[in-house]
Protein backbone atom coordinates (compact mmCIF):
# COMPACT_ATOMS: atom_id res chain seq x y z
CA UNK A 1 0.00 0.00 0.00
CA UNK A 2 1.52 3.36 -1.08
CA UNK A 3 2.15 6.03 1.53
CA UNK A 4 -0.22 9.00 1.42
CA UNK A 5 1.07 12.15 -0.25
CA UNK A 6 -0.34 14.50 2.42
CA UNK A 7 1.17 13.29 5.65
CA UNK A 8 -0.05 14.85 8.88
CA UNK A 9 2.29 16.76 11.14
CA UNK A 10 1.92 13.97 13.72
CA UNK A 11 3.00 11.40 11.13
CA UNK A 12 6.04 13.45 10.12
CA UNK A 13 7.01 13.89 13.77
CA UNK A 14 6.66 10.12 14.33
CA UNK A 15 8.89 9.35 11.36
CA UNK A 16 11.45 11.86 12.60
CA UNK A 17 11.49 10.14 15.98
CA UNK A 18 11.95 6.79 14.23
CA UNK A 19 15.07 8.03 12.45
CA UNK A 20 16.58 9.22 15.71
CA UNK A 21 15.54 5.98 17.34
CA UNK A 22 17.31 3.96 14.63
CA UNK A 23 20.49 5.95 15.16
CA UNK A 24 20.45 5.54 18.95
CA UNK A 25 19.69 1.82 18.99
CA UNK A 26 20.96 0.76 15.58
CA UNK A 27 22.05 -2.87 16.25
CA UNK A 28 19.03 -3.54 18.45
CA UNK A 29 16.68 -2.21 15.77
CA UNK A 30 18.29 -4.42 13.13
CA UNK A 31 17.72 -7.46 15.35
CA UNK A 32 14.10 -6.43 15.96
CA UNK A 33 13.51 -5.93 12.24
CA UNK A 34 14.70 -9.42 11.36
CA UNK A 35 13.05 -11.45 14.15
CA UNK A 36 9.81 -13.31 13.56
CA UNK A 37 8.39 -12.15 16.91
CA UNK A 38 6.09 -9.10 16.57
CA UNK A 39 7.70 -6.09 18.29
CA UNK A 40 7.08 -2.38 18.80
CA UNK A 41 8.91 0.45 20.54
CA UNK A 42 7.10 3.35 22.21
CA UNK A 43 8.48 6.74 23.19
CA UNK A 44 8.47 6.72 26.99
CA UNK A 45 9.08 10.48 27.17
CA UNK A 46 5.87 11.41 25.35
CA UNK A 47 2.62 11.53 27.39
CA UNK A 48 0.66 9.10 25.19
CA UNK A 49 3.58 6.67 24.67
CA UNK A 50 3.33 6.88 20.84
CA UNK A 51 4.68 4.01 18.76
CA UNK A 52 8.02 4.93 17.16
CA UNK A 53 9.02 1.59 15.67
CA UNK A 54 7.28 -1.57 14.45
CA UNK A 55 8.83 -4.59 12.79
CA UNK A 56 7.41 -6.51 9.85
CA UNK A 57 6.22 -9.36 12.05
CA UNK A 58 3.95 -6.92 13.93
CA UNK A 59 2.58 -5.54 10.65
CA UNK A 60 1.89 -9.09 9.46
CA UNK A 61 0.12 -9.86 12.74
CA UNK A 62 -2.15 -6.82 12.65
CA UNK A 63 -2.56 -6.28 8.91
CA UNK A 64 -1.60 -2.59 9.10
CA UNK A 65 1.07 -0.73 7.11
CA UNK A 66 3.89 1.01 8.95
CA UNK A 67 2.67 4.55 8.28
CA UNK A 68 -0.73 3.62 9.76
CA UNK A 69 0.85 2.58 13.06
CA UNK A 70 3.68 5.04 13.70
CA UNK A 71 2.62 7.84 16.02
CA UNK A 72 -0.43 5.92 17.28
CA UNK A 73 -1.01 5.27 20.97
CA UNK A 74 0.02 1.78 22.08
CA UNK A 75 -3.57 0.85 22.88
CA UNK A 76 -5.08 1.78 19.51
CA UNK A 77 -5.45 -1.90 18.64
CA UNK A 78 -7.50 -2.72 21.73
CA UNK A 79 -10.78 -4.28 20.67
CA UNK A 80 -13.61 -1.74 20.39
CA UNK A 81 -11.08 1.02 20.93
CA UNK A 82 -12.11 1.50 24.53
CA UNK A 83 -11.39 -1.10 27.18
CA UNK A 84 -10.59 0.66 30.47
CA UNK A 85 -9.45 -2.53 32.19
CA UNK A 86 -7.05 -3.39 29.36
CA UNK A 87 -5.71 0.17 29.27
CA UNK A 88 -5.10 0.05 33.02
CA UNK A 89 -3.16 -3.17 32.58
CA UNK A 90 -1.05 -1.59 29.84
CA UNK A 91 -0.31 1.49 31.94
CA UNK A 92 0.69 -0.66 34.91
CA UNK A 93 2.94 -2.79 32.71
CA UNK A 94 4.60 0.31 31.26
CA UNK A 95 5.28 1.70 34.71
CA UNK A 96 6.73 -1.54 36.04
CA UNK A 97 8.29 -2.93 32.89
CA UNK A 98 6.64 -6.34 33.19
CA UNK A 99 4.34 -8.77 31.41
CA UNK A 100 0.62 -8.14 31.26
CA UNK A 101 -1.36 -10.43 33.54
CA UNK A 102 -3.85 -11.57 30.92
CA UNK A 103 -3.95 -11.76 27.11
CA UNK A 104 -5.37 -8.71 25.33
CA UNK A 105 -7.93 -8.75 22.55
CA UNK A 106 -6.67 -6.83 19.50
CA UNK A 107 -8.45 -6.13 16.25
CA UNK A 108 -6.73 -6.47 12.92
CA UNK A 109 -7.16 -3.92 10.17
CA UNK A 110 -9.75 -5.98 8.31
CA UNK A 111 -11.84 -6.34 11.47
CA UNK A 112 -11.01 -9.82 12.75
CA UNK A 113 -10.09 -10.39 16.39
CA UNK A 114 -6.87 -11.84 17.74
CA UNK A 115 -5.68 -12.53 21.27
CA UNK A 116 -2.10 -11.68 22.19
CA UNK A 117 0.10 -12.02 25.23
CA UNK A 118 2.19 -8.88 25.66
CA UNK A 119 5.65 -8.66 27.22
CA UNK A 120 6.86 -5.14 28.07
CA UNK A 121 10.41 -4.05 28.92
CA UNK A 122 11.99 -0.68 29.57
CA UNK A 123 14.93 0.79 27.62
CA UNK A 124 17.05 3.18 29.69
CA UNK A 125 19.68 5.73 28.74
CA UNK A 126 23.14 6.04 30.30
CA UNK A 127 21.67 8.06 33.17
CA UNK A 128 19.14 5.32 33.96
CA UNK A 129 16.07 7.20 32.71
CA UNK A 130 13.43 5.22 30.80
CA UNK A 131 13.45 6.46 27.21
CA UNK A 132 11.68 3.66 25.34
CA UNK A 133 9.14 0.97 26.06
CA UNK A 134 9.82 -2.25 24.19
CA UNK A 135 6.88 -4.62 23.68
CA UNK A 136 6.81 -8.05 22.08
CA UNK A 137 3.72 -10.08 21.27
CA UNK A 138 2.71 -13.74 21.09
CA UNK A 139 -0.43 -14.68 19.18
CA UNK A 140 -2.49 -16.90 21.53
CA UNK A 141 -5.71 -16.87 19.52
CA UNK A 142 -5.60 -20.63 18.87
CA UNK A 143 -4.91 -21.26 22.55
CA UNK A 144 -7.89 -19.11 23.57
CA UNK A 145 -10.11 -20.93 21.07
CA UNK A 146 -9.05 -24.28 22.49
CA UNK A 147 -9.77 -23.09 26.04
CA UNK A 148 -13.23 -21.97 24.94
CA UNK A 149 -13.86 -25.35 23.30
CA UNK A 150 -12.81 -27.13 26.50
CA UNK A 151 -14.99 -24.79 28.58
CA UNK A 152 -18.01 -25.68 26.47
CA UNK A 153 -17.25 -29.37 26.89
CA UNK A 154 -16.94 -28.90 30.65
CA UNK A 155 -20.27 -27.07 30.76
CA UNK A 156 -21.85 -29.93 28.83
CA UNK A 157 -20.33 -32.44 31.27
CA UNK A 158 -21.71 -30.48 34.23
CA UNK A 159 -25.19 -30.53 32.70
CA UNK A 160 -24.93 -34.27 32.01
CA UNK A 161 -23.91 -34.86 35.63
CA UNK A 162 -26.91 -32.90 36.84
CA UNK A 163 -29.17 -34.87 34.52
CA UNK A 164 -27.71 -38.15 35.77
CA UNK A 165 -28.29 -37.18 39.42
CA UNK A 166 -31.85 -36.11 38.59
CA UNK A 167 -32.43 -39.48 36.91
CA UNK A 168 -31.15 -41.32 39.99
CA UNK A 169 -33.56 -39.33 42.17
CA UNK A 170 -36.45 -40.12 39.83
CA UNK A 171 -35.69 -43.85 39.78
CA UNK A 172 -35.33 -43.90 43.55
CA UNK A 173 -38.65 -42.11 44.01
CA UNK A 174 -40.38 -44.69 41.83
CA UNK A 175 -38.97 -47.65 43.78
CA UNK A 176 -41.91 -49.59 45.27
CA UNK A 177 -42.03 -48.98 48.98
CA UNK A 178 -42.31 -52.67 49.68
CA UNK A 179 -38.92 -53.33 48.11
CA UNK A 180 -36.92 -51.09 50.44
CA UNK A 181 -37.29 -49.49 53.86
CA UNK A 182 -38.62 -45.92 53.65
CA UNK A 183 -35.89 -44.62 55.93
CA UNK A 184 -33.22 -46.08 53.66
CA UNK A 185 -34.80 -44.53 50.57
CA UNK A 186 -35.22 -41.14 52.27
CA UNK A 187 -31.61 -41.15 53.47
CA UNK A 188 -30.35 -42.07 50.01
CA UNK A 189 -32.48 -39.40 48.32
CA UNK A 190 -31.26 -36.79 50.81
CA UNK A 191 -27.63 -37.59 50.07
CA UNK A 192 -28.07 -37.48 46.31
CA UNK A 193 -30.08 -34.27 46.54
CA UNK A 194 -27.40 -32.57 48.66
CA UNK A 195 -24.73 -33.60 46.16
CA UNK A 196 -26.91 -32.44 43.27
CA UNK A 197 -27.30 -28.97 44.76
CA UNK A 198 -23.53 -28.55 45.09
CA UNK A 199 -23.05 -29.66 41.50
CA UNK A 200 -25.71 -27.11 40.61
CA UNK A 201 -23.57 -24.36 42.14
CA UNK A 202 -20.50 -25.59 40.28
CA UNK A 203 -22.46 -25.73 37.05
CA UNK A 204 -23.58 -22.10 37.28
CA UNK A 205 -21.81 -20.14 34.55
CA UNK A 206 -18.09 -20.84 34.29
CA UNK A 207 -17.39 -21.46 37.98
CA UNK A 208 -14.74 -23.98 38.90
CA UNK A 209 -15.17 -23.59 42.65
CA UNK A 210 -17.93 -23.16 45.24
CA UNK A 211 -17.82 -21.28 48.52
CA UNK A 212 -17.66 -23.11 51.84
CA UNK A 213 -20.43 -20.90 53.24
CA UNK A 214 -22.57 -21.66 50.17
CA UNK A 215 -22.41 -25.37 50.96
CA UNK A 216 -23.33 -24.72 54.58
CA UNK A 217 -26.18 -22.43 53.56
CA UNK A 218 -27.58 -25.24 51.42
CA UNK A 219 -27.29 -27.59 54.39
CA UNK A 220 -29.23 -25.19 56.59
CA UNK A 221 -31.86 -24.58 53.90
CA UNK A 222 -32.49 -28.31 53.53
CA UNK A 223 -33.36 -28.55 57.24
CA UNK A 224 -36.19 -26.05 56.87
CA UNK A 225 -37.02 -22.67 58.45
CA UNK A 226 -35.99 -21.76 61.97
CA UNK A 227 -33.06 -24.12 62.16
CA UNK A 228 -30.55 -23.14 64.84
CA UNK A 229 -27.20 -23.15 63.07
CA UNK A 230 -24.68 -20.32 63.25
CA UNK A 231 -21.98 -20.02 60.59
CA UNK A 232 -18.85 -17.95 61.07
CA UNK A 233 -15.82 -17.66 58.80
CA UNK A 234 -14.48 -15.81 55.78
CA UNK A 235 -15.60 -17.13 52.42
CA UNK A 236 -13.38 -19.92 51.16
CA UNK A 237 -13.66 -21.18 47.56
CA UNK A 238 -13.42 -24.96 47.23
CA UNK A 239 -12.51 -27.14 44.27
CA UNK A 240 -15.20 -29.60 43.08
CA UNK A 241 -13.83 -32.73 44.80
CA UNK A 242 -13.43 -31.02 48.18
CA UNK A 243 -16.80 -29.29 47.82
CA UNK A 244 -18.54 -32.61 47.11
CA UNK A 245 -16.86 -34.38 50.03
CA UNK A 246 -17.73 -31.62 52.50
CA UNK A 247 -21.29 -31.49 51.17
CA UNK A 248 -21.78 -35.15 52.06
CA UNK A 249 -20.15 -34.69 55.48
CA UNK A 250 -22.28 -31.66 56.39
CA UNK A 251 -25.41 -33.45 55.21
CA UNK A 252 -24.69 -36.41 57.50
CA UNK A 253 -23.84 -34.18 60.46
CA UNK A 254 -26.96 -32.04 59.97
CA UNK A 255 -29.22 -35.04 59.49
CA UNK A 256 -27.85 -36.64 62.65
CA UNK A 257 -28.33 -33.40 64.61
CA UNK A 258 -31.91 -33.03 63.35
CA UNK A 259 -32.80 -36.64 64.11
CA UNK A 260 -30.99 -37.41 67.35
CA UNK A 261 -29.03 -34.35 68.48
CA UNK A 262 -29.20 -30.65 69.20
CA UNK A 263 -31.60 -29.86 66.34
CA UNK A 264 -34.09 -32.64 67.04
CA UNK A 265 -37.70 -31.62 67.79
CA UNK A 266 -37.45 -32.44 71.51
CA UNK A 267 -34.17 -30.56 71.96
CA UNK A 268 -33.54 -26.85 72.37
CA UNK A 269 -29.96 -26.83 71.21
CA UNK A 270 -27.98 -25.38 68.38
CA UNK A 271 -25.04 -26.02 66.06
CA UNK A 272 -22.10 -23.65 65.70
CA UNK A 273 -19.89 -23.94 62.63
CA UNK A 274 -16.70 -21.90 62.34
CA UNK A 275 -13.42 -22.05 60.50
CA UNK A 276 -10.17 -20.14 60.28
CA UNK A 277 -6.93 -20.12 58.32
CA UNK A 278 -3.78 -21.16 60.15
CA UNK A 279 -0.15 -20.79 59.12
CA UNK A 280 1.87 -23.98 59.61
CA UNK A 281 5.39 -24.99 58.44
CA UNK A 282 3.99 -26.95 55.49
CA UNK A 283 1.78 -24.04 54.37
CA UNK A 284 -1.60 -22.58 55.28
CA UNK A 285 -4.35 -24.87 56.47
CA UNK A 286 -8.03 -24.53 57.34
CA UNK A 287 -9.37 -25.64 60.72
CA UNK A 288 -13.16 -26.13 60.74
CA UNK A 289 -15.24 -26.94 63.81
CA UNK A 290 -18.82 -28.29 63.85
CA UNK A 291 -20.12 -28.23 67.44
CA UNK A 292 -23.54 -29.22 68.78
CA UNK A 293 -24.73 -27.95 72.16
CA UNK A 294 -27.91 -27.76 74.21
CA UNK A 295 -29.31 -31.11 73.17
CA UNK A 296 -29.80 -34.28 75.19
CA UNK A 297 -26.81 -36.06 76.68
CA UNK A 298 -24.81 -37.76 73.92
CA UNK A 299 -23.17 -41.16 74.08
CA UNK A 300 -21.01 -42.79 71.45
CA UNK A 301 -23.09 -45.17 69.32
CA UNK A 302 -22.25 -48.86 69.51
CA UNK A 303 -22.22 -49.26 65.73
CA UNK A 304 -20.79 -47.28 62.86
CA UNK A 305 -23.35 -46.28 60.22
CA UNK A 306 -22.83 -44.88 56.74
CA UNK A 307 -22.53 -41.25 57.88
CA UNK A 308 -19.95 -41.96 60.57
CA UNK A 309 -17.97 -44.21 58.22
CA UNK A 310 -17.98 -41.47 55.58
CA UNK A 311 -16.82 -38.77 58.01
CA UNK A 312 -14.20 -40.80 59.89
CA UNK A 313 -13.07 -42.87 56.93
CA UNK A 314 -13.07 -41.40 53.43
CA UNK A 315 -13.42 -37.68 54.26
CA UNK A 316 -9.87 -37.22 55.57
CA UNK A 317 -8.48 -38.98 52.52
CA UNK A 318 -10.59 -36.88 50.13
CA UNK A 319 -9.44 -33.66 51.85
CA UNK A 320 -5.83 -34.80 52.27
CA UNK A 321 -6.28 -33.68 55.86
CA UNK A 322 -7.42 -34.83 59.30
CA UNK A 323 -10.93 -35.44 60.66
CA UNK A 324 -11.87 -36.01 64.30
CA UNK A 325 -15.40 -36.94 65.36
CA UNK A 326 -16.15 -36.80 69.11
CA UNK A 327 -19.36 -37.69 70.92
CA UNK A 328 -19.07 -35.32 73.88
CA UNK A 329 -21.82 -35.35 76.49
CA UNK A 330 -22.93 -31.86 75.38
CA UNK A 331 -23.18 -32.83 71.73
CA UNK A 332 -21.37 -34.08 68.66
CA UNK A 333 -18.16 -32.27 67.73
CA UNK A 334 -16.46 -32.67 64.37
CA UNK A 335 -13.09 -31.03 63.70
CA UNK A 336 -11.73 -30.93 60.14
CA UNK A 337 -8.21 -29.80 59.28
CA UNK A 338 -7.30 -29.53 55.60
CA UNK A 339 -4.49 -27.91 53.62
CA UNK A 340 -5.27 -24.79 51.62
CA UNK A 341 -4.07 -26.38 48.38
CA UNK A 342 -4.71 -28.05 46.02
CA UNK A 343 -8.36 -28.50 46.95
CA UNK A 344 -8.92 -24.94 48.09
CA UNK A 345 -8.74 -22.02 45.63
CA UNK A 346 -6.92 -18.91 46.82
Amino acid sequence: MAEPADKSGQQKDAESVVEGFREDLGPFVVAAETTRMPMVFCNARAPDKPIVFVNQAFLDLTGYDEHEVLGQKFGFLIQSGNDPEAMTQIQTAFEGGRDLDTPLRFHRKEGSTIWVSVFISQVRDDAGAVVQHFASFVNVTSHKSELERLRLKLDDLKHRTQDALATVLTITGQTPRGMADKRIIDAFVGRVLALSKTHGLLGAGTRDSVGLSEILDQTVEALGPGVRISIQGDELPLRPKVASSLTMAFHELANNAATYGALSPEADGQVDVSWRLEAVPKGDQVRLLWRESGGSTVTSPSFKGFGRSLIEGSLAQDLDGEVRLDFETTGVVCEIVMPVSPGIAR
